[in-house]
């Protein structure tokens, strides 16, 4: 299994070069979002309205750094603070208009680049890759005890 490991460990840093590489291009032409204020917004949506310290125990980050990437994103009109919908104290983040309209531009912006990448892939191919992107991130939330909601 060694040299497997070698291969995917391989893989996953071009992955991860080729995305950020894309995403800054794309940013520097446009009103992009930047990558946490993306993968923020994304969880947001799926669970709702969310506290410091439920993003935090989320992501697994600490409050300080929470508080910054949420400052900017209050900054740029895309979360507004909002009282706690169930009462408690603290009070939450919540997805604006303009957050949504932007969260959803840059989802068909990423959902358009992929159909390119994958314009000669089989549908099969693209079923397959799915799932066995889906497995892998699911080992990875079950070793950080962090499962991350899905649509």
């Amino acid at each position: 299994m060694d040299e497997p490991i070698r291969r995917l460990e391989f893989e996953t840093m071009l992955l991860t070069r080729h995305s950020d590489l894309f995403n800054a291009q794309a940013r520097r032409a446009s009103r992009r979002l930047d990558r946490s204020a993306y993968v923020l917004l994304s969880r947001i949506e799926l669970d709702g309205p969310m506290s410091i310290g439920q993003l935090a125990d989320a992501f697994g980050l600490d409050s300080s750094t929470l508080n910054r990437q949420t400052a900017a994103m209050l900054r740029a009109g895309v979360v507004e603070r909002i009282p706690d919908p169930e009462g408690g104290i603290a009070r939450k983040f919540s997805i604006t208009a303009e957050g949504r309209e932007r969260l959803l531009d840059d989802r068909r912006r990423n959902h358009a680049s992929l159909a390119r990448i994958l314009d000669d892939w089989e549908p099969e191919e693209v079923a397959d890759f799915v799932a066995m992107v889906h497995r892998f991130n699911e080992g990875i939330e079950r070793l950080e005890g962090r499962p991350w909601p899905r649509p």
